[in-house]
């Protein structure tokens, strides 16, 4: 018996028992009763059985999320993540932190980054798993992006004084705290001045592409994003590709290319990608030789109402962990 199947069992017996009798019943009450027990049944399954899920997608303050690399370790050891990856926008600063805390608390960590890169004037966020954060091209090339980053970060602020927003850059790093600065820090700015209530209502009137403070930054190409991370000895994967193309009718195109940069994978698993789309982006993956990855893409409080993977959200299962290994050349767990 593996492990689902012995958890599966040991929340079974902690069902009551009219869930038997309600099974056999024909009424109309009898039905309902047994829809709802097996409703709380599901629950009950996800709650006592949430380790088996990985999630290879977050972000840590580091960047735009809201919690340290060590609160999320603690968060995955919680909610019964076995293995936690921090990619963090543009920068690797909190993997040694990760790290650490993934040894005290007995959560596996996988270095890893999320970069935004550009192919034909179509925005791609690429993934990466496993590269050496010292690397020393690697390392110069998140310096410029951080600095590009900073200077449309003072691009923006001088928009919004223009717009009669008494914002500042100080203000901005008050409330940012650590690591990258980026325009969730700014619609937090823009709540704390009363202009929005949401940060979603920041993006859509301020900060998205044509809106009233939007500035253009500095993007690798999809060709230099993906070099840079396999040279670092990392594997590339193409994030929430249903952001790329909500059809997904370019990726029959798009993944080929990619794949002749460096592409290994493509995140089938995340929170808006339904059984629909995973389907056809697992045919999509097959027809290219990619890996399959997944994650959550949780950033904290930033982001009410999200969690980590695992339970009733996004299910990522660990074989595909052990895939990347072995594709690295690497022994995969031992379960």
């Amino acid at each position: 018996m593996n492990e689902r199947q012995d958890c599966q069992e040991q929340a079974f017996r902690k069902l009551p028992e009219q869930f038997t009798i309600a099974q056999t019943g024909s009424s109309v009450y009898s039905l309902l009763r047994y829809s709802l027990i097996l409703r709380s049944y599901k629950k009950l399954f996800s709650s006592f059985c949430p380790f088996m899920s990985i999630d290879l997608h977050t972000h840590s303050w580091f960047s735009d999320g809201t919690k340290s690399p060590t609160e999320l370790v603690q968060l995955a050891l919680r909610s019964g993540v076995s293995a936690l990856s921090i990619t963090d926008h543009d920068t690797m600063d909190g993997v040694s932190e990760g790290l650490t805390a993934g040894v005290e608390y007995g959560i596996e960590v996988v270095p890893g980054l999320e970069v935004s890169a550009v192919h034909k004037k179509k925005a791609l966020h690429i993934l990466g798993y496993y590269l050496d954060p010292a690397h020393p091209e690697l390392t110069a090339a998140l310096s410029v992006l951080q600095k590009a980053r900073d200077g449309r970060n003072e691009k923006i602020i001088h928009k919004l004084q223009g717009l009669g927003v008494p914002a500042t850059v100080t203000e901005l790093k008050e409330i940012s705290g650590y690591g990258q600065t980026g325009r969730p820090h700014i619609a937090k700015l823009l709540m704390k001045h009363g202009l929005v209530r949401s940060v979603p209502q920041a993006f859509d009137e301020y900060l998205k592409k044509d809106g009233k403070a939007y500035v253009a930054r500095f993007a690798y190409s999809a060709e230099e994003a993906i070099g840079l991370i396999v040279r670092a000895g990392g594997i590339a994967v193409l994030a929430h590709p249903i952001q790329v193309d909500k059809t997904l009718t370019i990726l029959s195109t798009l993944l080929p290319v990619l794949k002749s940069y460096g592409l290994a994978g493509i995140e089938t698993f995340y929170p808006t990608q339904k059984k629909k789309v995973r389907q056809r982006i697992r045919i999509l993956a097959e027809e290219n030789d990619l890996l399959l990855t997944g994650g959550s893409d949780y950033h904290g409080d930033i982001r009410p109402g999200t969690r980590l993977a695992g339970g009733n959200n996004v299910h990522v299962p660990p074989e595909l962990l052990d895939k990347m290994k072995i594709w690295l050349g690497r022994q995969p767990s031992i379960n």
